[in-house]
């Protein structure tokens, strides 16, 4: 399980799934009750928020509040203590990852992508965070490159998944996925192998172990899987998306329209897995997902919030409100998957979006490349570069590729290996007739690659040989 999820859980399972019969046609929980839920809910959430404005800090912290605010359509930049916009809850974030010692001297993958979820919903581009720090390039050093696919230990199968949702849900400001097919082609092989038999997943790896495969799912890491899919590209209508779905469903508590969890029913493990289904489009109050006594996964979680304070309560029988459980009640609730783009700011001239602009001169960054052989082979690093003006060019960044990228082996040769002109060779492999080495930056379209190509601070950078 990992760290910066919530606290273990120590709760009995309750009252059991029960077999469904014929469906009444209509949710039970109405836009209105919806509307009070989130109203209340970021109430609550706002209250969170300490005297210096923060939400995150060392360690286990409520910077998930973000993804939660942004679904609920409110902007992290109007999230004010007492009402001191200079200590608003954007800012206060967004230093803090621009700091050196954030998150900690010993990282791990997950820290970058629940911080690339969480800023992008803030309004914050986590490639451009500040000068020197880039979320997506921090992601792209924990590629596994003897197991391609995975991102950091695969063993912990959590770190793929969150590194699916947060390279696909954080989109460009302009809305664009910022990571090549190959890239994302990669990740989907590795999140279906570990698809378990009874059709949903847990946070360890299964892909290759047959007693694992066979091992039961858990609600919480099977919504969060069937998002990394559905963002990532695959269709609601997809077979390993329909198995989720099925399983989803045998865990549906008739009398309470709650999923009946490893750990007994809990609002965090209906909030992921709610969270799931909307992130791929699928009703969580409807269908499949409406017991015969007319409950839905919704109803539950509404069920679990004290009104008018807002909180959500872990456990049915908790008396007091938990922070976990809120954010993750109110995310779902407000039809939020794991992340959300930010709500325009009602804060006079506040932007939706804050960014760097610029590189600047002398501070050390990264970016995030790849590079794609057109033959099956993937190679994906964090380039570290320090550059001598406000951009810099893609020559020099694959040079730099070649001695100063993790993992290494990104980039091992460049031809023209100086200078300007367009790129005819890369890693040995050279242009052919019409299958040459094109680029792409932040999704966009393939063309020529070429040394001189300007390259910004931020840019998420594709190389790719072929027509």
């Amino acid at each position: 399980m990992s760290s910066w999820r919530r606290a273990a859980f120590t709760a009995t399972a309750a009252a059991g799934a029960f077999a469904l019969t014929a469906l009444p046609a209509a949710a039970t929980s109405t836009p209105a009750q919806i509307a009070t839920s989130k109203t209340n809910g970021v109430t609550y959430l706002k209250s969170l928020q300490a005297a210096d404005g923060s939400y995150a800090g060392s360690g286990l912290s409520n910077e998930w509040a973000f993804s939660a605010f942004a679904a609920a359509g409110t902007a992290a930049v109007d999230v004010t203590p007492g009402g001191d916009a200079t200590k608003n809850a954007r800012t206060v974030y967004r230093t803090l990852l621009s700091s050196a010692s954030w998150p900690s001297a010993s990282p791990v993958v997950t820290d970058y992508e629940r911080a690339t979820l969480n800023a992008y919903a803030a309004g914050i581009d986590p490639a451009r965070v500040s000068a020197s720090r880039n979320l997506i390039a921090d992601i792209y050093g924990y590629w596994q490159t003897a197991e391609a696919g995975y991102f950091g230990p695969s063993a912990n199968f959590n770190g793929t998944v969150f590194a699916a949702l947060a390279l696909n849900g954080a989109k460009t400001q302009a809305g664009q996925v910022r990571v090549p097919q190959a890239l994302r082609d990669k990740v989907v092989t590795r999140l279906r192998a570990n698809q378990h038999n009874d059709g949903g997943w847990n946070y360890g790896k299964a892909e290759g172990n047959p007693s694992q495969l066979a091992a039961a799912s858990d609600i919480d890491m099977t919504g969060a899987a069937m998002a990394a899919l559905c963002v990532s590209g695959v269709p609601n209508t997809d077979t390993d998306i329909v198995q989720a779905k099925a399983f989803l469903k045998s865990k549906l508590v008739n009398n309470s329209g709650a999923f009946n969890a490893m750990f007994g029913v809990n609002t965090d493990s209906n909030g992921w897995a709610v969270s799931g289904l909307n992130a791929c489009g699928i009703n969580p109050q409807t269908g499949d997902f409406l017991t015969a006594l007319g409950k839905t996964p919704v109803d539950f979680l509404i069920a679990q919030q004290f009104n008018p304070g807002g909180g959500f309560k872990y456990l049915p029988s908790d008396t007091g409100p938990s922070a976990y459980a809120s954010i993750d009640g109110l995310r779902a609730v407000a039809g939020g998957g794991f992340t959300s783009a930010p709500p325009a700011p009602v804060t006079p001239g506040a932007p939706q979006w804050v960014a760097q602009g610029t590189f600047t001169s002398g501070t050390a960054t990264k970016l995030a490349l790849t590079v794609d052989d057109g033959a099956g082979g993937l190679k994906v690093c964090a380039v570290a570069l320090t550059p001598t003006g406000t951009t810099t060019t893609l020559g020099a960044v694959l040079d730099a590729a070649v001695g100063a990228a993790t993992p290494s082996g990104c980039v091992t040769t460049v031809t023209p290996p100086s200078g300007t002109g367009t790129i005819t060779s890369l890693n040995g492999k050279a242009n052919s007739g019409s299958s040459t080495w094109k680029a792409s930056v932040d999704g966009a379209a393939f063309g020529t690659a070429t040394r001189q190509q300007v390259v910004n601070v931020g840019d998420t950078i594709a190389l790719r040989w072929g027509v």
